[in-house]
């Protein structure tokens, strides 16, 4: 079923009627006539949630596949690259040489840097397919990174490739962990909670280590996948599993000590503020703007720009519980500030345009600099 058969079923099923499911979820009834008439098929997940909640089922139950974006044509020779659909190398390549290449790349990656990795990225991946079985190592470390970077900007079709070929090609359990860490990203993306949950919680169970002997490259992985069956959980209304998750990573990290920040993969950089930044995450999927806040106040993140990614999506969690709590001059300062750093970032994140379309809808009046922001997010005023 679609998500208006499926609401109207569940809702019926529950004894409920529009505006009773309405009263419970907070939703207004206009909203919950339109998803089940088929007249919105732009639903976000915070609202399918809320739906989920007050009908008792997970939200998965309800929630259909997210449509990707539709690629620029400045990706076209990275997907030709990822489906070795491109022209032949002219000069035989080393193992070494796309390995010291891969590294140098990494401030791009960090940085989100999308317009030079657009243009870097497909020779380096015809020169990773062609080192054959020697280039292994190398060729999964950077179809992973490829993945991550497809699916950031919702290409997520040919993440999903480049992923699963990243996935092929590890060499031992780490990288292949650390792989469907990124996969279980991408199947959230796309809508897929139920799929996520289930994969990071058998990965976490099978990386599983023990604390007392485990490596910083062990407690990270098992960290990370933790991370992910938590954010999943906490979306599908299951807050106990979410929990548990969380504070099993957060032991983790205290037996890490500190950030783990690998110069050569900042995908694997974790430690006790990833942590915290992810618990605020989940605050602010609960509806709990006080609490991010609170949590927000203790977390340095200007210290953190290994790992921006994660840094600017906590700033949009904090952006969005100040819009909550009607501090809407404050949401707008902080994502002026992510789009200082990480302008093609931001672009990419519709989270940040639902927050700025509420900062736009709630006020009287807009300033000429939210109106610039508005345009530069490519919000329709």
């Amino acid at each position: 079923m679609n998500l208006p058969e499926r609401l109207q079923s569940v809702r019926k099923r529950r004894g409920l009627t529009q505006r009773g499911l309405a009263e419970l979820s907070g939703v207004s009834i206009s909203l919950i006539r339109k998803l089940e008439q088929g007249e919105r098929d732009d639903t976000r997940l915070e609202t399918l949630r809320k739906l989920a909640k007050a009908l008792q089922v997970p939200t998965s139950a309800l929630i259909t596949s997210v449509a990707p974006e539709e690629p620029s044509e400045d990706w076209g020779p990275l997907r030709a690259a990822l489906l070795k659909q491109a022209g032949q190398v002219a000069e035989p390549p080393t193992v070494n040489g796309v390995r010291q290449a891969l590294t140098a790349s990494m401030p791009l990656f960090s940085n989100d840097r999308y317009a030079e990795l657009a243009r870097l990225l497909p020779p380096l991946l015809r020169d990773a397919d062609t080192l054959g079985p020697e280039g292994r190592e190398v060729r999964s470390r950077l179809l992973h990174h490829v993945g991550w970077l497809l699916t950031q900007t919702r290409q997520f079709e040919a993440a999903d490739v480049a992923l699963r070929r990243a996935l092929d090609e590890s060499s031992d359990r780490l990288d292949a962990a650390a792989v469907v860490n990124t996969r279980c990203w991408l199947l959230m993306r796309q809508g897929d909670i139920g799929g996520a949950l289930a994969l990071a919680t058998r990965w976490a169970d099978e990386v599983e280590p023990r604390i007392s002997r485990a490596t910083m490259a062990e407690l990270s992985a098992w960290g990370w996948l933790l991370i992910r069956l938590s954010t999943a959980a906490v979306r599908n209304n299951e807050p106990g599993e979410a929990d548990d998750a969380l504070r099993l990573a957060r032991s983790s990290a205290v037996a890490m000590g500190a950030e783990y920040s690998p110069d050569a993969d900042f995908l694997r950089a974790f430690g006790p503020l990833t942590v915290a930044m992810k618990r605020a995450e989940n605050a602010m999927v609960e509806d709990r703007p006080d609490q991010v806040i609170s949590m927000a106040e203790k977390i340095p993140t200007r210290d953190l720009r290994p790992t921006s990614n994660n840094r600017n999506r906590h700033l949009l969690d904090v952006a969005k519980a100040r819009v909550q709590l009607r501090q809407y001059t404050q949401a707008f300062d902080v994502l002026q500030g992510v789009r200082g750093s990480a302008p093609e970032w931001i672009v990419n994140q519709h989270y940040a345009r639902d927050i700025m379309g509420t900062i736009v809808t709630r006020r009287r009046t807009l300033s000429p600099e939210m109106r610039e922001f508005a345009e530069f997010i490519h919000l329709d005023l």
